[in-house]
């Protein structure tokens, strides 16, 4: 009896057949399993070259414009945000912000005039014709536009367009604007120092380990650059500079050079205002030179001050003329030569004193060589080469020699604080400053005092009247020199200029304020001297100064007054007012 099919054993043929199916279908599932495998393995490499690979390349770049091509890669490590550089009282002047750069991946802007239209809309700086040509390149990476404000970057990212992404960046900003721009300097896109104490110290901010302290205090730098652009526009100078320096110091309080320029945003136009005329400008300045002359008239020849110097006539040496706009016709005192500020005055007393006297005195103070200073935005002197006995007289009274004003400055400083030399400095407890308290003496104590008897006395008898704040026993000197030029001197071309030092009976600030080609006005009655241009903005200037560094005035009664003991030594007390007024090539 057979058995039902469903009770029967399979043949050997139908279980082969069975085995071969299962091995087929392993095999089909097998293959399956690689291809998806081999997918994710394709799909994780791809997601790495977006992400990680492609993402890096605006880090790792290393960029030279804000328009630039795309850059080469170059690994390097991300670095810390530029240090910051502040005044001496911690008030910012320059630091550095993460903002965002603008880059593009054409291989993902499919419509290029579109994209380029839309980004001049949001920017109208931008030019679209560059725009457009930037983004039909075929590149993974080109710069459209560095450091974003935020409003245009979310106007950008509302676009939607994949092609056009953002990569973090250092951008650095200078919240005072232009009021420091010579001293602090700027950077380049990249954040590199390229003028100023940006580019002085470009190693030490690039390690952003600590803030950079100057020695300017903002606040009297904007008094400095308001009271000098209102003696320039009064008479329509090109420029001018200003400085406040500590005497004792040497550490600059403000230092201004005009025209000025925003360190924001420095472009080709400001090429010329970038060029420091207080620190890289070299000028002859005039009868200020006298105070160096007095100085080492009474240091190396001791003269007492009732000894006279013939200017009866002018002195003629070379084919050369000195002579006084209004000549005193007489034989007069050192005080009478400072007080009307003689040309004929000073010669004779460079003649006594000697080329080699002169010359080495004026080394000493700092005059012949370069202005030792945190920037390397420095003038070379203009030095008589040779020295002839002619060079020797004009020097004395400012002519023939070009120095910088900010030298001329610490020259002052160092004669009148007691006679030890102090060399200007921009940074706190810099190197430079602390070199400068060797201690080094230039004139004696007893000299120094007698200079500044004779400073108080061109500002209570002399010159420099306009400087005069009761209270503060301010002296200075005045300076007027013709520009030279093609190897001329112009008599209608001028340099201005007045430095005060206050308080006389102990010295703590000088204060320069100089105007490049002032024009006399109907006020001045025609002339632009330094006594006209120069002395009124010092005195403005110190009155100012008091409330912010708490100075209080002091009456100081006549007798007691610096000048008041060089008083007899002065035949009418005072030179007639028409003297005052014009007097020229001081």
């Amino acid at each position: 009896m057979s058995l039902p099919p469903l009770f029967r054993r399979p043949s050997e043929k139908i279980i082969g057949a069975r085995r071969s199916a299962l091995d087929v279908a392993r095999g089909r599932l097998v293959f399956v399993g690689i291809c998806f495998s081999l997918g994710y393995i394709l799909l994780a490499a791809r997601t790495m070259d977006l992400t990680v690979i492609q993402g890096e390349l605006p880090r790792l770049a290393q960029v030279g414009s804000e328009e630039g091509d795309a850059p080469e890669q170059a690994v390097a490590e991300a670095k810390p945000l530029r240090g910051d550089i502040t005044d001496r009282n911690g008030v910012l002047l320059a630091r550095s912000l993460n903002t965002a750069s603008l880059y593009a991946d054409t291989y993902y802007i499919t419509q290029p005039e579109k994209v380029a239209a839309a980004l001049v809309k949001i920017m109208p700086d931008l030019k679209y014709a560059d725009v457009l040509q930037k983004l039909q390149k075929k590149t993974h990476f080109i710069w459209l536009r560095r450091n974003l404000t935020p409003k245009n970057q979310i106007a950008i990212l509302n676009m939607g367009q994949p092609g056009l992404n953002f990569q973090d960046e250092a951008h650095r900003i200078y919240p005072q604007g232009a009021i420091a721009s010579h001293i602090v300097g700027f950077t380049d896109i990249d954040g590199r120092g390229l003028g100023g104490v940006e580019r002085n110290f470009n190693a030490l901010l690039e390690t952003g380990t600590q803030p950079l302290k100057l020695t300017i205090d903002i606040r009297l730098q904007h008094i400095m650059r308001r009271e000098l652009n209102k003696a320039i526009r009064e008479f329509s100078g090109v420029g001018g500079v200003g400085a406040i320096m500590d005497v004792n110091t040497g550490e600059v309080l403000a230092a201004v050079s005009e025209p000025d320029f925003d360190p924001q945003s420095v472009g080709e136009e400001d090429r010329p205002a970038l060029f420091s005329r207080l620190t890289q400008g070299v000028y002859e300045m005039g009868s200020t030179f006298k105070i160096f002359t007095a100085a080492a008239m009474i240091e190396l020849k001791n003269p007492g001050m009732g000894q006279t110097f013939d200017a009866r006539a002018p002195i003629e040496i070379g084919g050369f003329k000195i002579k006084d706009y209004h000549p005193e016709n007489a034989w007069i005192t050192i005080p009478e030569i400072f007080m009307v500020s003689s040309n004929i005055g000073a010669a004779r007393m460079a003649e006594q004193i000697g080329t080699t006297g002169l010359r080495q005195f004026f080394k000493d103070v700092g005059l012949l060589d370069p202005l030792q200073i945190e920037i390397q935005e420095v003038g070379r002197p203009l030095v008589p080469n040779p020295w002839r006995p002619i060079s020797t007289l004009t020097a004395s009274y400012g002519h023939g020699i070009a120095v910088t004003p900010l030298q001329t400055l610490g020259a002052v400083s160092s004669v009148i604080n007691g006679g030890t030399l102090v060399h200007p400095t921009l940074v706190m407890d810099s190197d430079l400053s602390k070199k400068d308290k060797s201690g080094k003496h230039v004139v004696s104590a007893e000299t120094s005092h007698r200079m500044r008897q004779l400073l108080r006395l061109v500002v209570t008898n002399g010159t420099g009247k306009s400087a005069d704040v009761p209270g503060f026993q301010v002296g200075g000197k005045t300076g007027t020199a013709e520009k030279n030029s093609g190897g001329n001197y112009n008599h209608k071309s001028l340099l201005s200029s007045f430095i005060g030092v206050y308080p006389m009976n102990a010295p703590k600030y000088a204060v320069l304020v100089m105007v490049d080609e002032p024009k006399g006005t109907k006020a001045s009655h025609g002339y632009a001297t330094g006594g006209w241009v120069g002395a009124p903005p010092v005195g403005r200037i110190v009155a100012a100064m008091a409330p912010v560094l708490g100075i209080v005035p002091k009456d100081i009664p006549h007798e007691q007054d610096m000048a008041t003991p060089l008083l007899p030594y002065i035949k009418n007390g005072q030179p007639g007012e028409k003297h005052l007024a014009s007097v020229g090539v001081e």
